[in-house]
C-alpha cells in the first residue's frame, strides 16, 4: 500500500509519458496505475536490450507504447540494433537519448555523437524525440540546431529554469514535468511549469526514480501520475482536472497516440 497514489488522488484520465517498466512486474504496475487514473504509458528504453522489453511490454497493453533509444549513459556502447525496432507498431518514439554531463557516465564526445544520430533516427521515421539533458544545456540545443529539431520533440524530465524552457519553447518543443515539480527547494522548475503554455506541458513519473511528495526516497511507480499532476496545477495555479486534460490531449498530440483511446 505505501507506494500506490493515496486514496482521494485526482482521477484523471492522465498519460503517464515516461516510465521504466519491467517485465516482470509490468503486468500488476499497469493494473495500479489504470486504477489511479492513469490511461496511456509511454514505455522508454535506455538501451537496445532495454527497448526491446518496451516493445514486448507495449505488445502486451493495449494502452502502453514504446520509446527505444540508447540513454546518454550507454552511449559508449552505440546503437547497433536500434534502428531495426523503429518500424514497429508499439514504437511512437526515439529515446530517451540526449546529453548528461553530470555523471558522464559515458565519454562526452560518445554522448554527443550518439545523440545526433538518434536525432537523425528520429526524421528519417518521423517519430517522436525524448530527450535526456542534465548538465548541459548549451550543447543539448546546439546539437539540436545542428540535426534539425524533429517536428515532435520532448524535453523529458525537465530540470531547468525559465531560460532554459525560453529555449526549449522557442525551439518547438514540449516540456515534461517529474516529481521533481513537487520537491518545495525546486523553485527554478515551478517557475518554468507556471511559465509553460498549456498546449506545451507534459506531466511524467520517470518511474522507478524521483517519487513525488509525499512519497519522496521511495522507488517511484506510475501510479503516482495524478501526484505529479496535483503538484504541477498547484504551481501554475490551476487545478489537477485541468492540469490531466490539458496534459493528456497534449500527449496524445506529442506521441501520435492514435492506437490508444484516452480519456
Amino acid at each position: 500500500m505505501g507506494d500506490a497514489a493515496p486514496a482521494g488522488a485526482p482521477s484523471g484520465p492522465w498519460v503517464d509519458t515516461h516510465c521504466h517498466l519491467e517485465l516482470e512486474t509490468c503486468d500488476s504496475e499497469v493494473a495500479a496505475a489504470r486504477g489511479a487514473g492513469v490511461a496511456a504509458f509511454v514505455a522508454i528504453g535506455t538501451d537496445v536490450a532495454e527497448s526491446r522489453q518496451a516493445v514486448a511490454i507495449a505488445g502486451r497493453h493495449s494502452d502502453v507504447s514504446a520509446a527505444v533509444g540508447v540513454h546518454p549513459h550507454e552511449a559508449a556502447g552505440g546503437i547497433d540494433g536500434l534502428a531495426d525496432l523503429l518500424g514497429l507498431t508499439e514504437v511512437v518514439a526515439v529515446g530517451e537519448c540526449g546529453l548528461d554531463y553530470h555523471y558522464d557516465h559515458s565519454p562526452r564526445p560518445d554522448q554527443r555523437r550518439v545523440f545526433a544520430a538518434q536525432i537523425g533516427l528520429a526524421h528519417e521515421t518521423g517519430l517522436t524525440l525524448v530527450v535526456h539533458s542534465r548538465s548541459a544545456w548549451d550543447d543539448t540545443f546546439a546539437i539540436l540546431a545542428g540535426e534539425g529539431v524533429p517536428e515532435r520533440t520532448v524535453l523529458h524530465c525537465f530540470t531547468g529554469g525559465v531560460p532554459e524552457a525560453e529555449r526549449a519553447l522557442d525551439i518547438g518543443a514540449y516540456l515534461s514535468f517529474s516529481g521533481i515539480v513537487s520537491f518545495p527547494k525546486a523553485r527554478e522548475v515551478h517557475e518554468a511549469a507556471a511559465r509553460c503554455p498549456a498546449d506545451r506541458l507534459l506531466v511524467e513519473t520517470d518511474a522507478p526514480l524521483l517519487a513525488p511528495v509525499p512519497l519522496r526516497g521511495r522507488p517511484n511507480r506510475t501510479a503516482n501520475v495524478p501526484l505529479v499532476g496535483a503538484a504541477l496545477a498547484e504551481v501554475r495555479d490551476s487545478t489537477p482536472q485541468e492540469v490531466a486534460a490539458i496534459t493528456t490531449a497534449n500527449a496524445c498530440r506529442a506521441f501520435g497516440l492514435e492506437r490508444l483511446t484516452v480519456g
